[in-house]
């Protein structure tokens, strides 16, 4: 650790320290709040240098001194911020003192405290403190050039305010055909640039569905490979295994999804590529009246997920927010997510809904839900600070006090500043993608050049 003496209190330091601070690059400078010594004061200004200072609003939830601490060891490790300054080190008690010790010990990070001490008296009593609080292994910079220097040179690159507005190309009303005669319909119905972009999603799902039964299914199920043959006798459901594994699928083919109607193109070439290899998908007729991914979801884009983390510092809070909008499930339903059903990447959220409802029963399959590459530090922020909690076990609700009661709901929702559909327009039935079903065809798949036209002239 580094211990920064500028005993001229030159403005140029405090300038300097701002300027090298970088959170994107996992660098920060915290200045702590004046006129108090809460170690939990000093918890909120480390998570305001991180962007996460929603917490000064009036109306937001307060963090006491411990969960305040978890929250700032928990967005340490899952951002990678490996570097951090501390103004005003001169100021501070030891008890604040010992939890920046803990904070390095938990984290790795590479602690720097800017201390102002004219006096060789002042210094000593400075020592004094961090010997108390276990930081002996200090290295003292005295001068304000020497301190310049160490501090180093500013930042360059950052971005000042929230990412810009997203924007995706809407796509027009889409027919409610079936998969045999929905690309024919769309090219009948619509425009050439309205078609191109229906089109360009109705061919990304087609592809993701090959590459997804090429790679995984018959993983799952060696006799699959004979279901693409045609030596089956009879249609074969879905194992267990699989369902879950198509649920996933589904999940994140559609988790992006900018809108409704680019989810029904995306599911409508899904089943086009299961039927060329001899698999079937079935989905609900419509699809828009229905609830879950790419139907009451939100894409976590860039200024989403920045509104979520500068509002919401709890990172448990944050990730209940997240997976309101990337599920768009019912809260009943999220609620029953527990610790250990969130995967070691944070990529995969599942949640055993018979095993709460049918206790003793053979299970069914699980509720599977993609995670947004953008959401995935969300997730694992919220593991950590659950497993950090006292007395936390696996089995133990992931958000627990988030979605109990009402007016503890509604506080999450106006902390968050965020629409979230599935709130908006609850859905009394199972998302889309669980009610989904698969079977393997007993009739021969085609031959490999099925590959979709790509000319105007040769659509359908």
């Amino acid at each position: 650790m580094r211990l920064l003496l500028d005993a001229d209190d030159d403005r140029a330091v405090q300038r300097a320290a701002y300027q090298w601070a970088d959170p994107g690059r996992g660098r920060i400078t915290a200045d702590p709040t004046p006129h108090t010594t809460s170690p939990a004061y000093l918890a909120l200004d480390v998570l305001r240098a991180m962007g996460r200072d929603g917490f000064s609003r009036p109306d937001a939830e307060r963090m006491s001194t411990d969960p305040a601490w978890r929250a700032v060891t928990c967005w340490t490790l899952v951002t990678d911020v490996h570097e951090g300054i501390v103004l005003r080190a001169h100021r501070l008690t030891v008890e604040r003192l010992r939890r920046l010790a803990a904070w390095r010990a938990d984290t790795g990070i590479r602690l720097t405290l800017i201390a102002h001490t004219p006096e060789l008296a002042d210094e000593q009593h400075l020592v004094a403190r961090l010997n108390d609080a276990g930081l002996t292994d200090v290295q003292t910079v005295r001068g304000t050039a020497a301190v310049l220097a160490a501090i180093g040179p500013a930042a360059t690159g950052r971005r000042h305010g929230p990412p810009p507005h997203d924007h995706a190309h809407p796509l027009p009303t889409l027919p409610r055909s079936g998969v045999a005669a929905f690309r024919a319909d769309c090219w009948r119905r619509q425009n050439d640039v309205d078609f191109a972009h229906t089109d360009g999603q109705y061919r990304a799902g087609y592809a993701a569905a090959r590459t997804w039964l090429a790679r995984t299914l018959l993983l799952l199920r060696p006799s699959a490979a004979e279901a693409a043959d045609g030596h089956l006798a009879e249609p074969v459901a879905f194992t267990l295994q699989e369902t879950e594994a198509l649920r996933l699928f589904l999940a994140r083919l559609t988790v992006s999804s900018p809108s409704t109607q680019h989810t029904v193109a995306r599911v409508r070439g899904a089943q086009a590529g299961f039927l060329s290899r001899s698999v079937l998908l079935d989905v609900p007729d419509d699809l828009t009246t229905c609830a879950g991914p790419g139907i009451t979801t939100v894409p976590l884009t860039p200024r989403t997920v920045h509104t979520i983390t500068w509002r919401l510092p709890n990172p448990v809070r944050a990730a209940a927010v997240a997976a309101l909008l990337f599920t768009g499930t019912a809260r009943s339903l999220l609620s029953m997510t527990q610790v250990g059903y969130v995967d070691d990447r944070g990529a995969t959220l599942s949640i055993d809904r018979d095993s709460h409802i049918n206790v003793g029963q053979a299970p069914g399959p699980r509720h599977m839900y993609a995670v947004p590459p953008r959401a995935r530090p969300l997730l694992r922020a919220a593991v950590e600070f659950r497993s950090r909690s006292p007395r936390t076990a696996d089995y133990h609700g992931l958000f627990a006090n988030c979605f109990g009661t009402t007016p503890r709901l509604e506080a999450l929702v106006a902390d968050a500043g965020l629409a979230i559909p599935a709130l908006v327009h609850p859905h009394p039935g199972d998302d889309w993608h669980t009610t989904a079903r698969c079977w393997h065809l007993n009739t021969p798949a085609p031959p490999t050049s099925d590959a979709l036209p790509h000319h105007r002239e040769s659509r359908p």
